[in-house]
């Protein structure tokens, strides 16, 4: 069975700009008998779950793409089972362009990155935005997350496909830096105890 990525994303006009630029060849193998890659498998679900925040992209009903960067706490975008991902959906500016767009065109992108280890993940999918489902919102929801909450979003993975890691600049979070500092910190505290009693 070919990628399903690659029945998505490789219409005619990409093939032919492929063909052009002498790269159809190599692409047209994941075309082959390859995986389909429209389950969420346990390495997938480890790279979501490590995530807090991703990019998600929309279409308006006048054809212009629309890409927001949706933030939580680590893990607040969830695997519910393997083909179905979850987030509660956080008030925010109040323009509902994503939300009015999933009105008429269900069809999403997500780019979910990880700066530190290069590494960045896009996932296909169609998404149904919930309201009113407070057994669906418990699943979701972070209590410790300091966010309103609208509504919940559900997506039906398509297809998802690893990039390559070339030209993404490393980038470390703030709980990253903190985790990296920790041991020199503890360190320095360390010998600055030891010359304290010395003295």
């Amino acid at each position: 069975m070919a990628r399903k990525f690659a029945k998505i994303a490789f219409t005619p006009e990409v093939k032919a700009m492929q063909e052009h630029y002498g790269s159809r060849n190599i692409y047209a193998r994941f075309e082959g008998d390859t995986p389909s890659n429209d389950r969420i498998n346990p390495d997938i679900a480890a790279f979501i779950a490590a995530r807090d925040g991703f990019y998600l992209g929309t279409t308006s009903s006048n054809g212009w793409p629309y890409i927001q960067f949706r933030g939580g706490s680590t893990g607040f975008l969830k695997v519910l089972d393997e083909q179905t991902l979850g987030f509660a959906d956080f008030q925010g500016n109040l323009q509902y362009i994503s939300v009015g767009n999933l009105s008429t065109d269900d069809r999403v992108f997500l780019f979910l990155m990880d700066y530190a280890h290069r590494r960045r993940l896009k996932i296909w999918g169609r998404a149904k935005v919930i309201e009113n489902d407070p057994e669906l919102l418990q699943q979701l929801i972070d209590p410790n997350y300091p966010a309103e909450v609208g509504r919940a979003i559900l997506i039906h993975v398509e297809a998802w496909d690893w990039n390559c890691p070339q030209h993404i600049p490393i980038r470390y979070s703030e709980a990253e830096v903190r985790d990296i500092v920790r041991p020199l910190q503890e360190r320095i505290a360390q010998l600055e105890a030891h010359l304290q009693s010395s003295s």
